[in-house]
């Protein structure tokens, strides 16, 4: 185990995150959406409309399962890599999981005016994000540990992982810089 992995939410900062996360380690950033995209030579919202929900999660199941192996990394997840059990076996197995959260209204706020996010083309996208954070609440609780980023800056979240890091993992990272 000696990468980090972020799952959370769609608009939680786990890119954002993830990136400033491996400059300051030193590590290399590996996006399940950007592997998924890239093998499927399409934007995701493409995927959703051609293939559909299911054949995306096949492809995001493919990619949870690629990053079991690596070292060194942050691995940046999608919003719904949680939906199968077998994908955070294959996470947990790539390093500690740690959920980034937000509340229903931040998250709102940070996807207005986006269009390429399909889950949240419906008629009250704040409804429909509350919905699906409910549901998937268990799922994000699978996660090592938990971060709310609601009202902080990436920065201060990298310190919050580093601190965690430091303290429950220091296996990963001998000498933090």
């Amino acid at each position: 185990m000696h990468n980090i992995v972020l799952v959370g939410f769609m608009a939680t900062g786990k890119s954002t995150v993830g990136r400033a996360l491996a400059h300051r380690l030193s590590f290399r950033v590996v996006d399940t959406d950007d592997m998924i995209e890239a093998k499927a030579g399409k934007p995701i919202s493409q995927i959703f409309a051609d293939a559909g929900e299911a054949a995306f999660r096949e492809l995001e199941a493919e990619a949870a399962r690629e990053v079991a192996s690596l070292s060194r990394h942050v691995i940046i997840t999608g919003g719904g890599i949680v939906l199968r059990h077998a994908n955070m076996d294959a996470l947990k197995q790539a390093g500690p999981v740690f959920c980034l959260t937000a509340s229903a209204e931040e998250i709102l706020r940070r996807t207005e005016g986006t269009t390429h996010r399909p889950l949240l083309q419906t008629a009250d996208p704040l409804a429909t994000i509350r919905e699906l954070l409910d549901a998937r609440a268990p799922l994000y609780a699978a996660a090592d540990h938990t971060i709310q980023t609601t009202g902080l800056r990436a920065d201060a979240v990298v310190a919050r992982i580093l601190e965690i890091v430091t303290i429950h993992h220091p296996g990963i990272v001998r000498r933090l810089g």
